[in-house]
């Protein structure tokens, strides 16, 4: 019988119950199991689980043949993996840049490799790299299986990848594959390494590492990055010379001190290599302790086809680029092969270039005033609110007057009084904490609440207690001037740019909820200083001019955040790379909020600091900074259709040391009302010359009237006006004749100088006549902002005589103003 007929016959009978089915069926099991199978599974005379459990033969038997199976596997790939000629791998392609009409902007290529021998190199050079990069490289076997399996599993993952661990990996992956991170391409890196191992010895390797490597500036293989760095052959590198250069292997990008932000980076990586040296015994401590001072490079050279501002523009779509896809790395987009189709406009780039020269050339004077007119630096950026496209920038003079730097992305210059509207934002998004509405939580304020706004005030939490400085004492805070104008309104303080009400209304709202509200609206987080410091409202911030113009592009598009962005696709070999182009805006503020604010940035720029713009003959609204001491200047403002910022600074570039601006063009200071909000003008004239004129929407109310404590119950605020003159009208300077009334006025602001100058921001505090003149159009102090002496102990933020706690601090010099 068969096996399923017994077992049928067993069932049979045991449907008769009694011994007599069992001992049939145990009759049967006795008989076996008839033919034999090749493979007992399921298993023969087993019952329940066991009989689908497979024994130990089995499991052996399984073992082994997936063993052999995957032996065979690697002995075939082995075999037939076969190293590439090197001569063929090497071809030159260029990275092209296009603009935004599809015209070609520039090309970058003709990779500099210079390939030596080994002999021709440092061994200094040699030793800082195997210390630095792998320093079992003489003895490996060229793999690191842990390494290979961390990038697998960070691959399965999503996530980034790391590098080759070994310098035997790391040359295969420089001279035979490219640099896409893919399971075949690490599949393929595994057996050529394998076979290099073999085929070649440690030093044909090292050579081959690096003459393929890629040390940053253009710059393929060791030769080539000593030229491009120190000007020498890489015979002629000294110790401390080969320790940076080493450096740059692990990321050119970001550890290429000519570059400032990579400056602390790089020399913290060149000591950490040197001690590596003498801890690998490749250097003794005495020749280690010969390299005290940092080796600085050379200054790069540039290629024609990037001068202007062309170099500045590829820097930032390359940064775009390569933060939008991480397979695309510096060294990806140098070896060629990409195409990058950009946002910017050609004609408004070169219309911002020159507003920028023609202000420029009419107020600077290097020859005539060399103490004061040098190391200028200029940053501006154009976008379009809603959308985020970059149409155009204003990096520096260009690299083929030496200059690097890439201004437009600048960190490192403080804001200013630019920064006061995030305040007036949160407190009408989220509210003061001073006042609660009937649902419990912080009331929301609108334009008209009236803060104190006399000089030297004291500033309060809110909980009442007084804030204190360093010194104990309670901390003041100080205008530009000592005018004591009592409570205004704080679309009148944005106007005039006083820091009091500003500095109070942020203790309101709490610093850190401000910080969030500039966040959303697309300044970058790492670019805010301390929130809980007093000065915080005042632009102790350091925010590029990109990020400046996203943010305030957020008031532009009614509370929609917009992320800016440079290109608008990118292929890589052909092939178009996800990711790239317009992203989905974010609600970033309720659009009643944003479109208040703007309303009082309109009268900002009407009449107030930024009455420069109104010679653009269509609605304006923006926000002038200065910082203490005059070391930077901004004005950022915007139509319904671009938002444009423009900052001023004075740079030492050999020690990156911000300067006064105090003197500069022959003007005892430099505010933000004057130079930059006449670049403003200028480039915007052009760059808007064939659009329409567009009105900003209509606010709707928001909040409430909610005045500081202190203020006189028995006064009204009166809603100020924002809108009552045309563009072409001049604006209406203060009467400083009229006398300062008990509760002010917010439509008519009392100043305490003469000469036309706006209280608290152009102007410093002058002996007051008993009838000064009016100013006319023709006036410098009207045109220009007025040279009025600086006060002893003013300062832009103002001072205080009590220092607050923390970073920012405003001392006698730091301290801001609009």
């Amino acid at each position: 019988m068969g096996r399923a007929e017994m077992r049928k016959a067993a069932q049979k009978k045991g449907k008769g119950g009694g011994r007599r089915g069992a001992a049939a069926a145990s009759a049967a099991a006795a008989a076996g199991p008839g033919k034999k199978r090749f493979i007992d599974y399921p298993r023969w005379g087993k019952t329940g689980v066991r009989r689908w459990l497979p024994s130990w033969k089995q499991w052996l038997s399984a073992f082994l043949l997936f063993f052999a199976t995957g032996v065979g596997i690697v002995f075939y790939l082995y075999q037939t993996t076969t190293v590439p000629d090197l001569k063929d791998l090497v071809k030159e392609q260029n990275t092209i840049y296009y603009w935004a009409d599809g015209s070609e902007m520039t090309r970058k290529g003709d990779m500099n490799r210079q390939i030596v021998e080994l002999k021709d190199m440092s061994p200094y050079l040699q030793n800082a790299v195997i210390s630095a990069e792998n320093e079992t490289f003489r003895t490996d076997s060229g793999i690191d299986p842990k390494g290979m399996l961390r990038a697998v599993y960070n691959m399965a993952k999503g996530g980034e990848t790391q590098g080759a661990s070994t310098i035997t990996q790391q040359y295969v992956k420089n001279a035979y594959l490219s640099q896409e991170q893919t399971l075949s391409r690490k599949l393929k890196e595994f057996f050529i390494t394998l076979k290099i191992n073999q085929q070649m010895g440690k030093e044909d390797i090292l050579k081959g590492y690096l003459n393929t490597s890629w040390f940053g500036r253009n710059a393929n293989g060791a030769q080539a990055a000593a030229q491009a760095y120190y000007g020498v052959n890489a015979k002629d590198l000294n110790l401390c010379q080969s320790a940076m250069l080493a450096g740059l292997l692990k990321g050119a990008n970001y550890y290429d001190p000519s570059k400032p932000a990579n400056h602390d980076r790089a020399v913290d990586r060149w000591k950490w290599i040197l001690d590596r040296m003498v801890e690998t015994k490749n250097v003794s401590a005495e020749e280690r302790a010969k390299c005290t001072t940092f080796p600085e490079p050379i200054q790069p050279k540039s290629s024609s086809n990037m001068n202007g501002e062309i170099s500045y523009l590829v820097d930032t779509v390359n940064q775009y680029v390569m933060a939008t896809d991480k397979s695309i790395t510096q060294q990806v987009i140098d070896k060629g092969g990409l195409k990058i189709y950009t946002t910017f406009e050609k004609d408004k780039v070169d219309a911002l270039k020159k507003a920028v020269d023609d202000v420029k050339a009419e107020n600077l004077n290097p020859q005539k005033r060399p103490d004061n007119d040098t190391f200028i630096q200029f940053g501006s950026a154009s976008i379009r609110p809603g959308d985020g496209a970059i149409v155009a920038l204003y990096g520096g003079d260009g690299v083929e007057n030496g200059h690097f730097d890439n201004n437009a992305n600048a960190t490192g210059v403080q804001v200013g009084s630019t920064f006061k509207p995030f305040v007036l934002a949160t407190a009408m998004q989220v509210g003061v904490q001073t006042a609660k509405g009937d649902d419990g939580k912080p009331k929301r304020i609108n334009a008209d609440s009236r803060y104190l706004s006399d000089d030297l005030s004291e500033i309060r939490k809110p909980d009442g207690s007084l804030v204190i400085g360093d010194d104990g004492k309670p901390y003041r805070q100080k205008n530009e001037d000592a005018g004591k104008r009592g409570y205004v309104s704080l679309r009148q303080a944005m106007q005039y740019s006083y820091n009091v009400p500003f500095v109070q209304l942020n203790q309101d709202v709490g610093g850190q909820n401000v910080a969030d509200i500039a966040v959303q609206m697309g300044v970058k987080k790492d670019s805010l200083a301390d929130p809980k410091t007093p000065t915080f409202p005042l632009g102790t911030s350091t925010i590029s001019p990109i990020r400046m113009a996203t943010a305030y592009g957020t008031f532009a598009a009614s509370g929609k955040e917009a992320e800016p962005y440079s290109a608008t696709k990118v292929e890589v070999d052909g092939k178009e790379r996800p990711g790239f182009g317009k992203k989905d805006t974010k609600a970033a503020l309720e659009p009643p909020v944003a479109d208040n604010v703007t309303d009082v940035l309109v009268n900002v720029a009407k009449n107030g600091t930024g009455t420069k713009t109104n010679t653009l003959g269509r609605p304006v609204a923006g926000k002038t900074g200065t910082t203490d001491q005059n070391k930077s200047a901004w004005w950022v403002g915007y139509t319904p259709q671009l938002v444009t910022s423009v900052a001023m600074w004075r740079e030492d570039p050999s020690k990156h040391d911000r300067l006064s601006l105090n003197g500069t063009g022959g003007k005892e200071s430099i505010h933000g009302g004057d130079i930059p909000t006449d670049i403003f003008t200028r480039y915007m004239k052009a760059a808007l010359a064939n659009e329409k004129k567009m009105d900003f929407p209509s606010p709707q109310p928001i909040g409430t009237e909610v005045d500081s404590s202190g203020a006189p119950s028995t006064a009204t605020a009166t809603p100020t006006q924002t809108a009552t003159q045309t563009p072409s009208e001049a604006p209406s300077a203060p009467q400083p004749t009229q006398p300062q009334p008990t509760q002010p006025q917010p439509t008519q602001p009392q100043p305490t100088q003469g000469g036309g100058c706006v209280p608290g921001v152009d102007c410093q505090p002058t002996p007051q006549p008993t009838h000064p003149p009016k100013p006319t159009p023709t006036d410098t102090c009207f045109l220009f902002g007025c040279t009025t002496p600086t006060p002893t102990g003013g300062g832009s933020t103002g001072g205080s005589t009590g220092k607050p706690g923390g970073g920012g601090k405003p001392t006698p010099s730091s301290t801001t103003t609009p």
